[in-house]
């Protein structure tokens, strides 16, 4: 909750974009958070949070 907390205050920074996909990835240890951001309402929509050998299937 900690780093998404902090990503939630400037998401270019953390999040980083998927190759032929609109969502981002934030990296949190062995874990990938993905997810879509909105500029226009600043607003993270949580897609998947997995371990990163499974959350990209």
């Amino acid at each position: 909750m900690r780093k998404l907390e902090s990503a939630a205050s400037d998401p270019d920074r953390y999040f980083l974009a998927l190759v032929g996909s609109d969502e981002r990835k934030l990296r949190i240890g062995d874990y990938r958070l993905l997810a879509l951001l909105d500029p226009t309402t600043r607003t993270i929509l949580i897609e998947r949070v997995d371990h990163r050998s499974r959350v990209y299937r």
